[in-house]
């Protein structure tokens, strides 16, 4: 079981999730719980570090923001031994969880299970870990990164080969699309792995990629959980599982893009590696790229990347010229550009969905600027001011509203 930050933003609430783990235990299970921060807490502690300097140690830096962590586990520990039950609170450090040396984006690299082990056989019912740390190999605290106790729910479920990883949160589970801009969007029972990570990826901040990328590596089985309300959520699992695959399981979007269109590049072999070698040394996220039709020996080049990195992209590009073979003549920035995209695991096996979804915005006058498709994905650029409507007209056009739920 995992609770995130509103979860267990004060002692109300934190006495609410202690319920739950509670009807788990009285079901004759043990349960490893992974808590969060509480809400607000962790930005916080970054902002502490930040005014001190911007330069800061990221060892330290980690050793600070994690304790927003370790207060959760403990109050929760106790929490639950006030209701009779045995529990006790866990840091990264003490189980251990062995992690790279990466501070502040540490990766999993091992996960000692015994220590654990022992605690239940001697009767521990409840193991309340702090989410979002670890341990290096030079015994430093690491943290691992935005969704961090995401990631550490689900690692410790695949080390324990648990039934499943409730992740409880503040909504009802996974919706077809963002209710705030459809009344129409469903909760969905069951979504795959695939589908998930694929949306996770695109601007869905139900589950963050890393762990629907550890839970579909290890097969472990995800429930989407509201800690306020009764209900059933959404089940995360093998494509396999689901008996019913739909089409289109979601409509998801992003309104921090921006499109950036090289004019004027020779059209020869090498020039794109070019252009992407500058961006990619100046860490810029690209996204969506085509490429036009020769017209001369000059071709144009246009690509996405978060509004964020347009000025450093610019800036990179501008300077990629000081090699005597890159040259362009101008760059065209739009800076007010969204991506919308539909997500399903039935494209597959269907065609016309392309088709259905250029007509869907053709027929409200939204310009498609940028394509981009995978296998079970399309994505397209169009102009922000009508990203809620291309939102409602897409989720009608596949008729997600009869979702099953």
């Amino acid at each position: 079981m995992k609770f995130g930050g509103t979860s267990v933003a004060d002692l109300s609430r934190m006495r609410n999730a202690a319920l739950r783990i509670q009807s788990e235990v009285e079901d004759g299970n043990d349960v490893i719980v992974t808590v969060s921060a509480m809400a607000g807490t962790t930005d916080k502690l970054i902002d502490k570090v930040r005014e001190i300097s911007s330069l800061y140690d990221a060892r330290e830096y980690d050793a600070i923001v994690s304790s927003g962590e370790n207060v959760s586990a403990g109050l929760m520990a106790l929490q639950l031994q006030s209701m009779g039950i045995n529990a006790r609170s866990w840091q990264g450090w003490q189980i251990p969880m062995k992690t790279t040396d990466d501070h502040s984006n540490s990766r999993i690299e091992e996960i000692d299970i015994e220590n654990f082990i022992k605690k239940f056989n001697s009767g521990m019912q409840v193991a309340v870990v702090a989410g979002f740390q670890g341990i290096s190999s030079n015994s430093r605290i690491t943290t691992l990164g935005r969704g961090g106790s995401d990631t550490t729910a689900v690692a410790l479920a695949a080390a324990f080969k648990a039934d499943r990883c409730d992740i409880y949160t503040d909504v009802d589970g996974v919706f077809t699309t963002d209710p705030r801009i459809t009344q129409n969007a469903k909760k969905l029972a069951q979504i795959s792995y695939e589908e998930m990570l694929e949306l996770a990826s695109l601007g869905a901040k139900v589950l963050q990629t890393r762990s629907v990328e550890l839970a579909m590596r290890y097969k472990v089985k995800l429930r989407v959980l509201n800690s306020f309300v009764e209900g059933s959520g959404t089940l995360v699992c093998d494509e396999e599982d689901i008996m019913e695959k739909r089409i289109v399981s979601g409509i998801t979007y992003s309104k921090d893009e921006a499109k950036l269109t090289l004019i004027g590049i020779k059209d020869k072999p090498g020039m794109a590696g070019m252009v992407f070698d500058c961006l990619s040394k100046a860490n810029i996220n690209v996204d969506m790229i085509i490429q036009n039709i020769s017209d001369d020996g000059l071709t144009d080049v246009t690509f996405s990347c978060p509004t964020s990195q347009v000025d450093v992209a610019s800036q990179a590009l501008e300077q990629g010229k000081s090699n005597e073979n890159f040259s362009y003549s101008r760059l065209v920035l739009d800076k007010y550009v969204a991506k919308i995209s539909i997500v399903g695991i039935g494209m597959r096996s269907h065609s016309g969905v392309a088709q259905t979804m250029f007509k869907a915005l053709g027929q409200e006058n939204i310009n498609i600027k940028v394509i981009s498709t995978s296998e079970i994905k399309i994505s397209v650029l169009i102009d922000r001011k009508y990203l809620e409507l291309a939102v409602q007209i897409l989720h009608d056009a596949f008729e997600l509203e009869k979702a099953q739920n």
